[in-house]
């Protein structure tokens, strides 16, 4: 069995739980989860706990288990606290505004760059260079980062780009004459 998968999830007070048949859903403050059961992986729920097991003795289904467990246990975090991201931009002239839902951002092109956020997801401007995403969902906040990383991800020379979380950027040295 998985190390991860012998560990049992406590279910925190203002959470719901619903397991139907291959469907688990997570209800909290923060909003609704649903996630797809792999058939290979028993999920039990007794009183405040969550219990995980492989249906057979395989490679797979003992995977399957402890990477079940961990999404699930990503979802009760994101329902009662939250997953947030901070994104940093790096460059001369480079800032982000909001517009509603959407995020105009500056990234020394000839034109403004638009990212619509997607439903779930909100972000924040603490300073022009500074973007914070917040969401319950870990899986949707980390595709978001990432896609907002590649409209200029961080070049070597200079560092100049989109950073997540306080990405380290390995520079390189510039060419001699």
């Amino acid at each position: 069995m998985s190390r991860i998968a012998k560990n049992p999830i406590k279910i925190p007070d203002g959470v719901k739980v619903v397991l139907s048949e291959q469907v688990i859903s997570v209800s909290g403050a923060k909003g609704t989860l649903k996630m797809d059961l792999n058939s290979e992986v028993e999920v039990r729920q007794t009183d405040a706990l969550l219990t995980f097991e492989a249906r057979t003795k395989s490679k797979f289904s003992n995977a399957m288990s402890g990477t079940t467990r961990a999404l699930i246990n990503n979802m009760v975090i994101g329902v009662t606290e939250g997953w947030e991201k901070k994104i940093e931009l790096v460059g001369v002239g480079y800032r982000a505004q909001i517009q509603g839902e959407t995020i105009n951002l500056s990234l020394g092109f000839s034109h403004p760059v638009l990212y619509q956020l997607p439903e779930g997801v909100t972000a924040e401007i603490p300073s022009q260079t500074e973007l914070v995403l917040r969401s319950s969902s870990k899986q949707k906040i980390g595709q978001v980062a990432a896609e907002i990383r590649s409209l200029r991800p961080p070049e070597p020379y200079k560092g100049k780009g989109i950073r997540v979380d306080g990405e380290r950027i390995r520079r390189k040295e510039a060419k001699k004459k």
